[in-house]
């Protein structure tokens, strides 16, 4: 009897651990970011959020740094399922769901107030929703701050500076044609080589926010970051429709309700990165310069020309515009 006991004692412990187990959903969440970037540290905070909200049943195991591939990789990884979350920058989705190259147009924001409104706005939800079609559910937007152009050998104070450079962009149609339309001879390639193109001299520089030109290391190959902030690209949390469908009614209010929080919460992260990233390049003697931006305006313009005027995207972009 009693070893029959002590038998049925382990049989119940053994099925507790597997329906425990059962119980606990495991979200794979990839990026390409260093672990010291404001976007992972909010990753990070949403994981946690998840956790407590969901009482434990919803986890997130994050690979960051590229461990499972670039940023097309990690949405494709989506679209089949094999990835649950990604973050990607709206200029990388562009060429997934086409309504994104609204978001690259040069000088679209006028301030940071206003691109969190849009991001907040039921035009920002539009958006997010858009990649449904193509496999791909938007969560929530974070923000990747204002890109400008950083160098090695000389500053750009206006347009024609950028003459016969070669500039690393990202796999953007739209970042291709904003750099040919400013003079510069555009180079895609992939975040994770730029530091040694540019070390070896592949490329004259890139286009980047403060914060990753500060936790890329970059600033250490260029002595230059001009200011002209021609575009604010914001980043984009992602779920397949695939992990998605598979979640419950309630799993889905946790995984947005926890988006959602580390959304806000990254902005405060992302004020506090900049900060720190100019004082830390500046005290390493990178040399700042603040060009005039309506110069840069005056050369982008043609950019609302690409979209036919009844097209969803035209009037997307007439919506922001408009938005106080």
């Amino acid at each position: 009897m009693k070893t029959r006991l002590f038998t049925l004692v382990i049989l119940f412990c053994c099925l507790l651990s597997c329906s425990s187990k059962e119980e606990t959903k495991v979200l794979r969440l990839a990026h390409g970011l260093d672990t010291n970037h404001p976007v992972h540290l909010a990753m990070v905070d949403l994981g946690k959020q998840l956790k407590i909200t969901s009482k434990g049943k919803l986890t997130v195991k994050i690979y960051p740094s590229g461990q499972l591939g670039a940023e097309r990789e990690c949405l494709e990884l989506l679209q089949i399922g094999s990835l649950d979350i990604t973050k990607v920058s709206g200029a990388v989705l562009e060429n997934f769901v086409p309504e994104y190259k609204v978001l690259s147009v040069p000088y679209l924001f006028r301030d940071k107030n206003h691109s969190h409104t849009v991001y907040d706005s039921p035009v920002g939800r539009q958006f997010l929703e858009k990649g449904e079609d193509y496999r791909l559910r938007g969560l929530c937007f974070y923000d990747a701050g204002s890109r400008s152009f950083y160098t090695k050998n000389r500053p750009i104070e206006t347009p024609d500076d950028l003459k016969g450079m070669k500039i690393r962009v990202q796999k953007s149609n739209m970042a291709v044609s904003m750099v040919q339309q400013l003079g510069g001879s555009p180079t895609p390639i992939s975040w994770g080589e730029l530091y040694t193109a540019l070390q070896q001299g592949v490329v004259d520089g890139a286009e980047n926010n403060l914060p990753s030109f500060h936790t890329s290391k970059h600033y250490e190959v260029c002595n230059y970051y001009s200011f002209d902030e021609h575009t604010a690209v914001p980043d984009v949390l992602l779920v397949g429709t695939e992990t998605w469908n598979r979640l419950s009614e309630n799993e889905r209010g946790w995984l947005q309700q926890a988006a959602d929080a580390s959304a806000i919460y990254q902005r405060e992260l992302w004020a506090e990165a900049e900060a720190e990233a100019l004082k830390v390049i500046t005290e390493a003697g990178v040399k700042i310069n603040y060009p005039n931006k309506a110069l840069f305006a005056a050369k982008t313009k043609k950019f609302d020309q690409l979209f036919e005027p009844n097209s969803e995207a035209f009037q997307l972009m007439q919506s922001i515009k408009k938005m106080q």
